[in-house]
């Protein structure tokens, strides 16, 4: 079990951002691509389509993680509506945020695993790789769950 992290993570005021956006993600697996759809849109509009790669890579992880292993088994019933996972896109000068809010309030567990075949298992792995750092944290208030997030460097404009 991962204890809520939260080092990494700059002080982030989200209404200082200069963008965000988010989607409510179904609970069904093509929920993925929607997510890879809405990041892909988002970041040209932001004009940083050329961090894609790697931050859609993070947000496929990080949506399949909590579709696979935040929601209760009657997820699949729930109201198209009410979807359990959403997913924010925040963006800063020099920062962009990727975070998936779930139901769940068990820590994501990053396995420890030297078999880079597996199908499985290394999810919390490449996000740790393709990002400059990630966490997670237990929502407060009215809202239950958590949120994983995932903070990428941006090039600063030029002047």
């Amino acid at each position: 079990m991962l204890e809520p992290l939260r080092q990494g993570l700059p002080p982030l005021d989200p209404a200082a951002a200069s963008s965000a956006a988010s989607c409510a993600l179904p609970a069904r697996y093509e929920a993925v691509r929607e997510a890879r759809r809405f990041t892909r849109g988002t970041l040209d509009q932001w004009e940083i389509g050329d961090r894609f790669d790697d931050v859609c890579l993070v947000v496929s992880e990080l949506v399949t993680n909590a579709l696979r292993h935040a929601l209760p088994p009657s997820a699949s019933r729930c109201p198209e509506q009410n979807p359990p996972v959403r997913l924010h896109l925040m963006r800063w000068t020099e920062r962009l945020v990727c975070a998936v809010r779930d139901p769940s309030h068990d820590s994501p567990v990053a396995r420890d695993s030297d078999d880079f075949s597996a199908e499985s298992g290394r999810g919390l792995f490449l996000v740790d790789s393709f990002s400059d750092s990630w966490g997670w944290h237990p929502l407060a208030g009215t809202l239950s769950g958590k949120v994983v997030w995932a903070l990428f460097r941006l090039q600063r404009p030029a002047e």
